[in-house]
Formats: C-alpha cells, sequence, structure tokens
C-alpha cells in the first residue's frame, strides 16, 4: 500500500511507513507488561483497533510523513488518506478471524468478528510478502514495480473474496445439516481450522452445552459427525477468583464450557478450536485455562495448538480438508 501511494515519490522508505501504519494497533501488546492474563486478553485489539483510534493516529503520522519528507508535491489530505486506509485494512481484516475486534471503542465495547480467515493464514500472506521482497529488490525507477504491488494486494483480496464465499457455503449446508440433524441451538459460529479456509471447525448450542464438529467445503454427506460438550456452568461457583471467571466469560462471548480434572478447574473458550479435533472429536481445546491461580497461563490463546501435530496427524488433516 505505501508504494502504491508514494513509491515513486520517496521510494523504498513508503513500504516503511506503510509498514508502521499497518503494525501501530497492536502497539496494545505492551499492556500485558501489567495487565494479568485476562484482562490482557480483554485489552488486546480493544482501543488501539477501533476507527477512533485509526484517525487518531492517523493524523498523527499524516503530520510527521508531510514534514519529514518536504520538499515533495504530496499533499497532507492524501497523507492522511494514505495512514487511514493503512491502519484501517489492518483493524478491519482482524475482524476476519475469530479473536474479536473493539471497532467501536471507546463508545461501544462490543468485539466484532466475521471468522472467515484463520489468523495465520499462509494462502493470504504469501502473496504480499512475495511482492514485499521483489519490491525491495527492484530500483526505484524499475517499471516491474507497479506489477508487484498490484500483485500483492490484488491476490490477497481475491483470496479474502474467495474465503468469503467459502464461509456462505458452509454457513448454509451446516444450518441445512443441523435441521436434518434436530440440532436445536441458539448460538452458532463457523470458522477455518488452523493454516487453509477449506475445513471449517463448527460449534452450535446454548447455556446447557454445545455441539462441536468439523465440515468440509468438498464434503459430500449428508451427515455430520458432532460432539456434545455440557457447559458446566454451575462449576463457575467453584472459580478462585470470580474476577477472573467473570473477565474470562466476556472474552469467550459466551462460547465456553467448564472441566473439572481432580482438583484443577478449567474454561475452555471454544472459538478457537480443539488441538487436533478432526482426528479426536474429544480432544482438548487450544484455549482452555486453568482457573488456579498458581498454574501458569501466559499461553492460553494457543496452548500446545501444534504439540500433537506429526506426520501421521498431518495426512489425516489433509484428507479431512479434501472431504475424506
Amino acid at each position: 500500500m505505501g508504494e502504491a501511494f508514494a513509491g515513486r515519490t520517496v521510494g523504498r522508505k513508503a513500504m516503511l511507513w506503510g509498514i508502521l501504519a499497518q503494525s501501530i494497533p497492536d502497539i496494545d501488546f505492551i499492556a500485558s507488561g501489567w495487565l494479568d492474563t485476562p484482562a490482557s486478553l480483554l485489552a488486546h485489539r480493544g482501543f488501539t483497533h477501533s476507527i477512533f483510534f485509526a484517525v487518531i493516529i492517523s493524523l498523527l503520522m499524516a503530520w510527521l510523513a508531510n514534514h519529514w519528507h518536504r520538499p515533495h508535491n504530496i499533499s497532507f489530505v492524501r497523507w492522511l488518506g494514505f495512514f487511514e486506509a493503512a491502519t484501517l485494512s489492518h483493524i478491519f481484516l482482524d475482524t476476519f478471524n475469530n479473536y474479536g475486534v473493539g471497532l467501536l471503542e471507546p463508545f461501544n465495547h462490543t468485539r466484532i468478528s466475521f471468522n472467515t480467515l484463520y489468523v495465520a493464514d499462509p494462502f493470504f500472506s504469501i502473496w504480499p510478502g512475495i511482492a514485499v521482497v521483489m519490491l525491495f529488490l527492484l530500483k526505484q525507477k524499475n517499471t516491474k514495480r507497479r506489477f508487484w504491488y498490484v500483485f500483492g494486494l490484488g491476490c490477497s483480496f481475491l483470496y479474502l473474496s474467495y474465503s468469503v464465499v467459502n464461509k456462505a457455503i458452509i454457513d448454509k449446508e451446516v444450518k441445512k445439516l443441523f435441521a436434518r440433524q434436530d440440532i436445536v441451538y441458539t448460538r452458532y459460529f463457523t470458522t477455518p481450522a488452523p493454516l487453509q479456509n477449506w475445513l471449517w471447525f463448527v460449534v452450535a448450542g446454548n447455556d446447557s452445552g454445545y455441539y462441536v464438529g468439523y465440515r468440509s467445503v468438498f464434503d459430500e454427506k449428508y451427515h455430520m459427525q458432532l460432539n456434545y460438550f455440557p457447559q458446566n456452568n454451575s462449576l463457575l461457583q467453584l472459580a478462585p477468583d470470580k474476577k477472573v471467571a467473570e473477565q474470562l466469560v466476556k472474552f469467550a462471548q459466551q462460547f465456553y464450557t467448564l472441566d473439572k480434572k481432580e482438583d484443577t478447574l478449567i474454561l475452555n473458550d471454544l472459538r478457537f478450536g480443539q488441538v487436533i479435533g478432526w482426528e479426536n472429536p474429544k480432544e482438548a481445546f487450544a484455549f482452555h485455562y486453568y482457573l488456579q491461580p498458581d498454574i501458569d497461563n501466559r499461553l492460553v490463546v494457543q496452548r500446545g495448538r501444534f504439540a500433537k501435530w506429526d506426520w501421521a496427524v498431518l495426512t489425516s488433516y489433509l484428507r479431512r480438508i479434501k472431504g475424506q
């Protein structure tokens, strides 16, 4: 985006401005230095991922760039438009995965997520990655530079559009299957399984519990294997720290279950899927938080996400993606 906007005028520095504008919403990671894990989870993708923040920080960066690169022929309004576009593209792209983004902070605390892209999807990221490498290698006046920034932006946009189509297909099929299998639910979501966009993790249920399963866009079966996990909401009364439990329930947006293993109380956030659930339907959820205060929960969002992956698991994963 930086190259497309000002590559001819300020050279490779335009891409550095783009990198800064794209990265700055994630400055909220600094808060984890003084917040506990539940509070840090709620703070991430909050105010710094809001439209209000984007407007403020874009004004500041536009002012800095406008003064830094003088003399130039770029108006302040054009600088502002670029930084708004670059910052908002980060924020809006984050809404397409399952964490949730506080777009309307600080005026509205609702978290928005479209559950359309896995948080790290190489099929989305590889194209701008290739383009950035080529743009840093090519000389400023090389006529091929335009091709590469169009390639990087265009391929990512096409893949995102393709993902939206996949989401619509999966949602339509899954709802039909729920009706055919007499599954009653009040809350529901689908989200891509790790690293791709063809196999989707499916959750549906209510305050009693949730049905969990997987559906591929290549599945031809008129039945979906579902496994039921009771919510066990009454176990919240056993939580040693009620404030922590309340923060986690809020973060999970109601999509949670509770387990008790011996003396350990565990809260699972279903939105982040299971470790290898396509192979073992009763596998642990990737996000499982130990409510006992003496257990380390710092890597709770992706705890053990790939711990059980080996060649056999990868092979079964690829087969399941293909609808087998």
